[in-house]
């Protein structure tokens, strides 16, 4: 390892994006598998061993059970965490929670995303000024997804707390291993929110209605259905994941169209751009910087061997940016195709949310662009530690309107 990537580790970056993509940068040649003591972990910066990575579950798990402190409120969430189980285990839930999370859901939600979408739009008309994250790229994902799992809107207030909560400074839910301290303070949380899901899983079971919650109490695959205990932390992690990451691409996708004017007259002239420009936005700034796995036996990666038992930090916000993968790639084409960026993940643990957080871009990007003349971002943009969320926590903007 050369003396200047040792230097290079994470706990040396600043969290705002222009210091994190230089690093990124500047590992990709120098050292795009480094051994991270001070962190004690493995980082890889390159798409060809991302990709690698993401693909071999077998080799690269994502269960750091044995790794976390043992808490009983934790260990309840843990159970249905889809994103932290390997196969069997993972493909029981996935196989089940596929059977309720279908296309077909997701497609009928249209109408109902544009409805919400237009009620936000209206409460903002004649307003020069907003600040888009908590006036809708925050609220629209949040009240689909308490719909869609059939909370009662009295208490998305409460989510947004346990969101809060739950999500680490540095961007990052947990950090990259939770340590003691993290875990108590994760505990105390999940020590309402475990409870508060349980009543409405039984609740559903007992009585079921036209929503998620329903449809996953009575998913079965070769006879088996999800536990009451399991379901606890997949809904749990609906809730926290499927609102943060469409949060992120919303206010990504307007910042990234408030800086190209250009890319903005093309969609409005033809919004069936769209789904191509949002492609470009999440390759272009990924909404979740780092993906972790563990190896679990010694492997060799990008000419390195990294012995089993490391944890490996694969930098999704760095492989989309590989220039090995990407022509031009810190440039933003929102016309670039074909875009196999990694933001969603790969293979198994491949976003099961992915097409609803596309539908609710594409909706939200369209009506915005029909609504507005035109838009513009502040220079008080505030921005998450790109470590681990990278896009705006708040969006400042100026508006025209149509």
């Amino acid at each position: 390892m050369t003396a200047a990537a040792h230097r290079a580790g994470l706990a040396d970056q600043s969290g705002d994006a222009e210091t994190v993509l230089a690093w990124f940068r500047r590992m990709r040649e120098e050292e795009p598998v480094s051994h991270d003591e001070a962190a004690g972990v493995w980082h890889v910066f390159r798409y060809a061993d991302a990709e690698q990575i993401l693909a071999d579950p077998v080799t690269f798990s994502s269960d750091f059970s044995d790794l976390t402190p043992s808490q009983e409120d934790v260990d309840l969430f843990s159970r249905g965490n889809l994103i932290r189980k390997d196969p069997p285990d993972h493909r029981k839930l996935r196989a089940l929670v596929g059977k309720a999370f279908t296309p077909r859901v997701v497609a009928r939600l249209e109408p109902r995303i544009a409805e919400i979408t237009a009620g936000l739009l209206d409460d903002m008309r004649g307003s020069d000024r907003i600040e888009l994250v908590s006036d809708l790229a925050y609220p629209l994902p949040v009240i689909v997804i308490t719909e869609l799992l059939g909370i009662p809107a009295e208490d998305r207030k409460t989510f947004r707390r346990w969101a809060e909560a739950l999500v680490s400074p540095d961007g990052q839910t947990g950090g990259l291993i939770p340590n003691e301290q993290r875990v108590q303070s994760m505990a105390a949380v999940m020590r309402e929110m475990n409870p508060y899901c349980l009543e409405h899983i039984r609740s559903r079971r007992a009585r079921p209605q036209d929503d998620l919650i329903s449809a996953l109490a009575a998913a079965e695959v070769d006879g088996q259905r999800l536990e009451d205990e399991e379901m606890v932390g997949f809904v749990s992690l609906l809730l926290l994941a499927g609102h943060i990451t469409t949060t992120v691409l919303l206010g990504n996708a307007v910042l990234s169209l408030s800086e190209h004017p250009e890319a903005v007259r093309a969609l409005r002239a033809d919004p069936g751009g769209l789904p191509t420009a949002i492609e470009e936005v999440l390759r272009h700034r990924a909404p979740l910087a780092p993906m972790t796995r563990r190896t679990s036996k010694d492997v060799r990666i990008g000419g390195h061997t990294v012995p089993a038992g490391r944890i490996v930090v694969t930098w999704l916000s760095s492989a989309n940016r590989d220039e090995r993968r990407f022509a031009d790639p810190d440039r933003f084409d929102f016309r670039r195709s074909p875009n196999p960026h990694l933001s969603f993940g790969h293979g198994i643990h491949f976003c099961v949310g992915a097409p609803l957080a596309r539908l609710e871009a594409r909706i939200a990007l369209e009506m915005m662009l029909d609504r507005w003349s035109g838009f513009s971002a502040g220079p008080d943009v505030e921005f998450h530690d790109s470590r681990g969320i990278f896009g705006p926590k708040r969006l400042p903007l100026r508006l025209q309107w149509a």
